[in-house]
């Protein structure tokens, strides 16, 4: 049996990993991680997901649970999300990171654990969201350099404190690196006043944030006389709880090493 602990297990999507793991044959919930601080800590963490007494109470720090999990389902803040694989690498521990908004810098430092931490990172745990990356690559192999413009839009809730979201950005990677291009050269955020015409290589993002949307994308590939749209919608948080947990499953046993869902789905 896989002991797991969750990150913010107060929060919306904390709670929904309570469910999704308690659902998994397999794996029993072994921690629940709150605010330092929180008067949360202390409370049974399955009265805090609505799901009755579940004989484990919320700790305040992850550092004081260590010995009690094997793996840690984080989707916090890249600080707090790095600080967990520090302690994960000095205590033998894994990780499923869900966590977006990293910085490149930030990216970096985590990539460097990939010889210390057996970790899945995904900018999107859904299952249908990693099929459709899958679907991404193929359509630019096939209409990227046929003179189809590359637009991606993607729409989120109001409290989501980064953009363009993580799975957009995965969108645009796939769908570069299927043409050789550099998202970092060819990526264009933003267009605002007299800004031109559209160049021909640049891929476009556009970003909504309002009301409680869960996540939607969409990839467009544009030329004169159609279009074909490539569209993920997510109208529940479960999706990706349900992807973490059976990261988290897939997890146990590996060696050190960097994974993402296509190794989980086993689609690479």
């Amino acid at each position: 049996m896989t002991r797991i602990a969750i990150m913010g297990v107060a929060g919306r999507m904390g709670r929904t990993l309570v469910e999704a793991v308690g659902a998994v044959e397999g794996l029993t919930l072994a921690a629940g991680i709150v605010e330092s601080g929180s008067s949360l800590a202390g409370v049974d963490i399955g009265e805090l997901a609505g799901q009755g007494r579940l004989g484990v109470v919320a700790s305040d720090s992850l550092a004081a649970v260590v010995d009690d999990f094997d793996v840690v389902i984080d989707f916090t803040a890249p600080q707090v999300t790095l600080a967990n694989l520090a302690l994960c690498a000095e205590h033998g521990k894994r990780m499923v990171i869900g966590t977006t908004g990293f910085t490149p810098e930030q990216l970096e430092q985590l990539d460097g654990y990939r010889d210390s931490v057996p970790f899945v990172f995904a900018a999107n745990m859904s299952s249908g969201v990693n099929l459709t990356l899958k679907l991404l690559e193929t359509a630019a192999r096939a209409l990227g350099d046929a003179g189809y413009d590359i637009e991606i839009i993607e729409a989120h809730h109001r409290h989501k404190v980064d953009a363009p979201s993580g799975t957009a950005l995965a969108m645009g990677e796939a769908v570069a690196h299927a043409i050789g291009r550099d998202l970092a050269t060819h990526g264009v955020f933003a267009r605002e006043g007299q800004c031109g015409p559209r160049t021909d290589k640049e891929i476009g993002f556009a970003t909504v944030r309002a009301g409680d949307i869960v996540g939607e994308h969409t990839v467009m590939f544009a030329t004169e006389g159609e279009r074909i749209e490539i569209t993920h919608k997510a109208s529940s948080r479960m999706t990706f709880a349900k992807g973490a947990a059976r990261a988290a499953e897939w997890l146990s046993g590996r060696e050190v090493g960097r994974y993402d869902m296509q190794d989980v789905l086993g689609l690479k």
